[in-house]
């Protein structure tokens, strides 16, 4: 076993600078590891200090929840959903690693190509849904009713950072968590001042399904960070204890999306139809005056530049382990990463104008079918991480489909659409709703399935497979 690669095959180090980054899926080598565990905290607080987040926790209200019930349902899911997130974080610092290329010693070589293109999907669908919002400030900034034109405007800027990379976006994201708490507690304190607030929060009553949906939203939300997470924690020196790693992850992502969350409900139990219908308008008029109305719509912006630079980044990352399971390369090149993310940004920028209309129902479907097919992935990939092979990855083999993981992985496989299958009759989407969800009264709980389901089956099934270590 292995958790260092070959000094043969890493690049030489890049200087300390705000240079383009260099490193792509290879391992990052000890001289240029660097940060706290902390780091995690600003940059997952910020992620989630925004206006995407403040929309999850309204469509609880929207869709039929109590104010008080959707912002307990919301907790549940943050905490739960934060669980699983944060244990991604924390093999960054160990694997020195992106998220989805270590799915190789699940999934094989060439069968992690199969969650991979999945991801990118996803990453494409927030970036989208997110442009819309961020547009929309942009262009109340700029006094242009145009949609197109905040959205060109807004990607962009985040083009300028994804490509250049980690360092800058860890900057924007410590920028973010601090202006987003301000920006948060401005608005809050406004929205108690101009509107009755105790009034939507009293008498709740309580109902298990419009509960449950909140819930469902709130885990979802934590859940797609999965593939992603330890991007961003890969830079870490390999000595960090994995446990403060998961703590500060879990800190700033669940505090971020709870207080966005529990803003969010608040608002659309009091606001109705008017925050449906201008969601950044409606928190614009928030402001005591015109000039503050425009740092609000100023913050809304960097509030979404964070987590829509980490779908670009990770989309990067993930075509990047994709392309070189087949070639055979180890790594890319600055300029694939650049091509790379302003093609998935020209695409996001085309889907966003598209569905800009239908936001709300649209975004809300889309997180619940993406717990569908995410939620196996991260059972299959900490079952195995943690349970199976316990911390133990050989990391050379990671590159080689004749290697100890292989091209395919059966077990890995069939795991996963066994995974995703098993939720159908749990669903409860615009399209279709299962027939256990009719006997629950519509409750989705298949989120919950998704995880124990193929977390146990693999586990039983993979520990009587050959490749699996010894314990």
């Amino acid at each position: 076993m292995s958790t260092v690669p070959s000094t043969a095959t890493t690049p030489t180090a890049a200087p300390e600078s705000s240079r383009v980054e260099r490193r792509t899926i290879d391992v990052i080598p000890p001289e240029e590891r660097h940060g706290t565990p902390f780091s995690q905290f600003t940059l997952w607080m910020g992620a989630n200090l925004q206006i995407t987040a403040i929309v999850d926790g309204a469509l609880a209200v929207v869709f039929g929840a109590d104010a008080l019930w959707a912002i307990v349902g919301l907790l549940v899911g943050n905490l739960l959903g934060g669980v699983v997130m944060a244990l991604h974080s924390a093999q960054g610092p160990r694997l020195g690693l992106p998220q989805m290329i270590s799915s190789r010693a699940q999934f094989g070589v060439y069968g992690a190509i199969v969650p991979l293109v999945l991801v990118i999907v996803m990453y494409l669908g927030f970036t989208a849904t997110g442009t819309v919002l961020a547009g929309q400030a942009i262009n109340e900034l700029l006094g242009v009713d145009a949609a197109w034109v905040g959205i060109v405007c807004f990607v962009a800027i985040v083009a300028v950072i994804a490509i250049v990379g980690y360092r800058w976006i860890h900057a924007v994201g410590r920028v973010a968590s601090v202006l987003g708490v301000l920006g948060l507690a401005y608005l809050a304190v406004e929205l108690v001042r101009r509107h009755d607030v105790s009034a939507a929060l009293a008498g709740p009553q309580f109902d298990v399904v419009t509960f449950l949906l909140a819930v469902s939203l709130a885990a979802g939300w934590q859940l797609t960070y999965g593939p992603y997470v330890a991007d961003y924690s890969r830079y870490l020196p390999a000595e960090t204890s994995p446990r403060a790693v998961f703590r500060w992850t879990y800190a700033g992502s669940v505090i971020g999306s709870q207080l966005s969350m529990t803003f969010g409900a608040v608002v659309a139990a009091v606001a109705g139809d008017a925050f449906l219908t201008n969601q950044v308008g409606w928190l614009g008029g928030l402001a005591s005056t015109a000039l503050v109305a425009g740092l609000v719509y100023a913050l809304i912006v960097v509030g979404k530049l964070t987590v829509t630079c980490l779908n670009a980044y990770g989309s990067f990352m993930c075509a990047a382990t994709i392309v070189t399971a087949v070639t055979g390369r180890r790594t890319m090149g600055s300029n694939a990463r650049a091509a790379f993310v302003l093609a998935m940004l020209a695409a996001s920028m085309g889907i966003a104008i598209w569905a800009s209309a239908d936001f709300l129902d649209n975004f809300k479907n889309f997180v619940l079918l993406l717990l569908m097919v995410f939620t196996p992935w991260s059972a299959i990939n900490l079952t195995d991480y943690y349970l199976v092979s316990r911390e133990r990855v050989d990391l050379p083999a990671l590159y080689d489909p004749r290697g100890r993981y292989g091209a395919w992985n059966g077990v890995a496989l069939t795991t996963y659409a066994l995974g995703v299958l098993v939720q159908v009759p749990f669903l409860a989407q615009a399209l279709y709703t299962g027939p256990v969800t009719d006997a629950l009264g519509g409750a989705d709980i298949s989120w919950l399935v998704g995880l124990v389901v193929p977390a146990v089956v693999y586990y039983v099934w993979a520990r009587r497979d050959p490749r699996a270590p010894a314990a």
